[in-house]
């Protein structure tokens, strides 16, 4: 059982202080972003420092539209593939392709605003959209994002794969500093290759106090996005 309040980006109120970029953590809130600051991978030529100072002004910058615009840029210059085979792309590599899948979109961010100075992290969880009007990448499997702490609001969501911000229609499972401890699926299993094809799993979605706001979803659990 998941409890899930959905905040669109309506519901970002940032502390004054972090509103304009570039800020400084509290004393209080940095021992617990540290390592949600530090690169995870290796950037040996700046590439990802540079993509990611493109997204500044001079002087001082709106911090909300600064993440904003970092999100809905993935989304547009682009190309989503969805990969089955496990794995992920490094940052560079997504950079320079410039395609991938959710969790690759993902890390690019991570690694971008944390080039910036920003505590983020990685989710991975499901896209709730059972109508499919809504028009979003990744429904029917697991899907990843990004959280990003600014002060005021906490850990906010940021979908780089469909350049959204808020939490809405965004059920999370896990939440991790760095991509490979959220493996949705991990050990090992002995048997005839033909006695395991995939797995299925059911998300049912219902407004609190009421039925279910819809027929369970069936996802298939055989690849992230």
């Amino acid at each position: 059982h998941l409890e899930h309040t959905p905040a669109d980006v309506q519901h970002v109120d940032i502390e004054d202080y972090a509103q304009t970029y570039p800020f400084t953590y509290s004393a209080e809130d940095m021992p617990d972003l540290l390592r949600s600051i530090e690169r995870q991978h290796l950037d040996p030529l700046r590439e990802i420092d540079r993509w990611a100072r493109r997204f500044l002004d001079e002087g001082s910058t709106d911090t909300l539209m600064l993440l904003s615009n970092m999100t809905t840029a993935i989304k547009r210059e682009f190309t989503y593939v969805s990969r089955a085979e496990k794995g992920t792309q490094t940052p560079i590599e997504t950079l320079t392709r410039r395609k991938g899948t959710c969790r690759d979109y993902a890390m690019l961010m991570i690694e971008a605003v944390r080039a910036l100075g920003f505590a983020a992290r990685f989710v991975s969880g499901y896209v709730y959209d059972p109508a499919g009007t809504d028009g979003r990448v990744g429904g029917g499997s697991t899907h990843a994002w990004v959280r990003v702490y600014l002060p005021g609001s906490g850990w906010v969501e940021f979908d780089p794969t469909n350049g959204t911000i808020g939490n809405a229609g965004l059920i999370r499972v896990a939440i991790a500093r760095d991509i490979y401890q959220a493996v949705p699926i991990s050990g090992t299993w002995g048997g005839f290759p033909g006695s395991f094809v995939d797995m299925t799993v059911q998300v049912e979605v219902a407004i609190a106090g009421q039925q279910s706001a819809a027929a369970p979803s069936i996802l298939k659990e055989t690849a992230q996005c």
